[in-house]
């Protein structure tokens, strides 16, 4: 909302300080970080320091510190020093007076009310603007309850400022009543106060010393004093029904035993170091056995033993491996699932690729990573119901779970349900992560990633109600062969994976496709194609494109003979062919049937300029058909003649086989991903981009492989990144159908 003296304030830090701390703000009249800095960089410019920048950090504050220990009517050392502060707190919705440069009664009222609503009243009485209240001014930090905040929250939120404000390393926190990292960080900074810590070593982070020094003040039903307080704090940023108190009574017990049956503790309901860790940071204590694990190491009888031996029930294992060389055994190996049930354990299974930015997430992304986690699932041999934990491995904050990871999720949901909901979707990530996509409706457990206490959507975020498994450490167990690394887990019990499975469907060679099948295929590829904006009537002019759906799996299904013969004989799965041909005809348009009349007319009649183009069913250049031909010859895939690419009439010759022949452009298609898999680039990729050079042509490549051999195969288009991230999920669909015949 427009506020006059807020615009007030950013016209005066324009007028007066632009040129001198090198920057402008917006007037809105709307308080917002970039008045802040500019305010933040007049300060320093006041104080004399030469090197400005937008943080109120340790130099700052130090030399304010140093220069004026307490600002007031008698030390405001200039009127445009005075105005710094009177814009401040206009900006934090304080009476400032009339920007006049004067400490006046009225700036020295709303800086009194200010230190009130911090809970600072009292360590710093008086209308004195001290140096820390100072910095805090300069934030979007609140000092009045929020919308979305609560009364206890707040409390203690203001009993923290006013309690170690004086510390050297503690400052000022919102007093909003919304739980932050900030107000986790300034509770665990109250325990290594009061526990003994001296400034310069209490750092807000809950470690080794500090919680060695914890378990020596335990707390229970009876007690009183400050670790109480701490506690019951503890307790308010963990949401749980309980108050700001110095008293442990029993309604604070009766609390304390709820949450602790909730986080799988015993409810004894006492304030115990388990507990008190537990409200302290995301992992809480990390001691604690755990009945379940995550691991990348393959389950042998040896281990198995190990994991036994350690109180574990539940192991959690990866459906995937994103990569062909490192970590070899993150995916479940063959023959491991039959170990693990032999011995007693249950699998709950995991689908990860790279899924650490957020870049890796988006609705099309998730509709390949579901018909990609039930493939693999279905490989495997988990039985219908089994819920699989799909990752978000990287601190996502809110606005990346609205714009990416929810959408992600929600095509993760619309492909089980194309799938016939074989199975349960669970969500791997931060707590707020989890707790969000629950909210959403799209997932229905949760395992937590609670061992990364740093991340923003852990520190200031309960846990989330439908917790599944509880990461809290790594921990090496066991010895010589039955040694390995796990992540420990807690189970709450609301998962508890499976204990027997199917028989696994082995990377056996394709067949024939049935004619049954075609229907509901065609009926899985219309449903994703509609949903990303691709039905099959769509475009206008030269963009309208000139194949549906249903012609285009006819056509492939024309050529299932051809496809399965040369499946066999390369070991190449049908769906790369089957996928390259299919996005081919779909992408094809008016535009693309206009380029082919032009090749046609140069080599006819000698107008114009244009002697390829992509073209036939599978959109294969002439030029790129004659390099893959002659590289297949060269290798011994195939026989037939070299020719030149670089000669019209070799050109002209082939592009009439591949606008012409299916057959040939099929077969050409096959040879083009061979030429892939030896070498062939794939478009222009991006800076930092992860992909490396498959391995040779076979029936198991990994995910990542497929992606490039898509990649590869349509090297020639200007937005090759985007159309192979929609295309595989076409792939997907078509070795779900593969693979039901191939095992049938």
């Amino acid at each position: 909302m427009r506020d006059a003296m807020v615009l007030k304030a950013q016209r005066f830090v324009n007028s007066v300080y632009a040129s001198r701390i090198g920057m402008t703000v917006e007037e809105t009249g709307e308080a917002d970080w970039s008045t802040l800095y500019a305010l933040t960089r007049a300060l320093q410019y006041e104080l004399g320091i030469t090197a400005l920048s937008d943080s109120f950090g340790p130099t700052t504050l130090s030399t304010l510190t140093d220069k004026y220990p307490k600002l007031n009517a008698d030390t405001v050392p200039s009127p445009d020093f005075c105005r710094i502060i009177q814009a401040g707190l206009y900006c934090k919705g304080y009476d400032g007076g009339d920007l006049d440069g004067t400490y006046s009664e009225r700036v020295q009222a709303a800086v009194t009310k200010l230190k009130t609503d911090m809970g600072v009243e009292q360590a710093f009485p008086g209308a004195d603007l001290t140096p820390k209240v100072f910095k805090a001014l300069l934030t979007m930090d609140s000092y009045v309850l929020g919308g979305s905040g609560t009364q206890q929250v707040r409390d203690v939120q203001r009993w923290l400022n006013g309690r170690y404000l004086n510390r050297q390393d503690f400052f000022v926190i919102a007093c909003d009543g919304r739980v932050t990292r900030d107000t986790t960080r300034a509770v665990v900074f109250g325990v290594q106060y009061e526990v003994g810590m001296a400034d310069g070593t209490a750092n807000g982070n809950f470690g080794p010393g500090t919680q060695s020094a914890l378990k020596s003040h335990p707390v229970k039903q009876g007690d009183k004093g400050v670790y109480v307080q701490l506690f019951s704090a503890g307790m308010v940023v963990n949401q749980r029904p309980a108050a700001l108190t110095d008293t442990f009574d029993s309604a604070l017990a009766a609390a304390v035993r709820a949450f602790q049956t909730f986080v799988a503790l015993p409810a004894t309901g006492d304030g115990d170091f388990s507990t008190f860790a537990s409200l302290l940071a995301s992992y809480g204590d990390q001691s604690r056995p755990g009945q379940a694990c995550d691991t990348i190491a393959k389950v042998t009888p040896a281990r198995a033993a190990t994991l036994k031996a350690a109180g574990i029930k539940y192991v959690g294992r990866y459906l995937t491996n994103p990569s062909a060389k490192s970590l070899p055994e993150k995916a479940i190996q063959p023959g491991e699932l039959a170990t693990i049930a032999q011995n007693g354990l249950r699998c709950f299974p995991i689908y990860q690729t790279v899924n650490n930015d957020a870049g890796d997430f988006d609705y099309v992304a998730g509709r390949t990573a579901g018909y990609a986690a039930v493939n693999a699932a279905l490989d495997h041999g988990f039985k219908k119901g089994t819920r699989i934990f799909f990752a978000v491995d990287f601190d996502a904050i809110d606005a990346e779970i609205s714009a990416n990871v929810l959408p992600h999720f929600k095509g993760i949901k619309e492909a089980m349900a194309d799938s016939g909901h074989p199975y349960e979707i669970g969500v791997y990530g931060s707590r707020n992560v989890c707790a969000r996509v629950g909210a959403a409706g799209y997932s229905t457990a949760s395992f937590v990633a609670d061992m990364s206490s740093g991340f923003e959507g852990n520190a200031g975020h309960p846990l989330p109600k439908d917790w599944a498994y509880d990461q809290i450490v790594i921990r090496p167990l066991g010895s010589g062969g039955g040694q390995l690394e796990v992540d420990i887990d807690i189970a709450s019990g609301r998962d508890t994976g499976q204990g027997s499975f199917n028989r696994p469907r082995p990377a056996v060679p394709d067949v024939a496709f049935d004619a049954r099948q075609v229907p509901p295929l065609r009926a899985d590829l219309a449903r994703y194609m509609q949903s990303i904006g691709r039905p099959d009537i769509g475009g206008i002019g030269g963009d309208a494109r000139l194949y549906t759906n249903a012609q285009t799996v006819e056509a492939i299904q024309d050529q299932d003979e051809l496809i399965t013969e040369l499946s066999h004989t390369y070991k190449m799965r049908k769906a790369l062919i089957q996928t390259a041909v299919y996005w081919a005809m779909r992408d094809y348009s008016l535009a693309d049937q206009a380029t082919d009349q032009q090749v046609a007319d140069h080599h006819l009649s000698g107008s114009g300029s244009v002697k390829d183009s992509h073209t036939g069913i599978g959109e294969i250049s002439a030029t790129d058909a004659i390099q893959a031909w002659n590289h297949c010859v060269g290798w011994g895939f195939t026989t037939g003649d070299r020719r030149d690419p670089a000669k019209d009439a070799d050109v002209w010759a082939v592009w009439q086989q591949l606008n012409k022949d299916n057959a040939f452009s099929v077969r050409t298609a096959a040879l083009l991903h061979l030429w892939g898999a030896r070498g062939r680039p794939g478009g222009q990729l991006p800076p930092g981009d992860r992909v490396t050079t498959p391995r040779t042509m076979r029936l198991d490549l990994a995910e990542f492989e497929i992606t490039e051999l898509l990649r590869r195969y349509r090297a020639w288009d200007p937005d090759v990144e985007s159309q192979t991230h929609q295309s595989m999920a076409v792939y997907q669909i078509f070795e779900k159908y593969n693979s039901i015949l191939r095992n049938a």
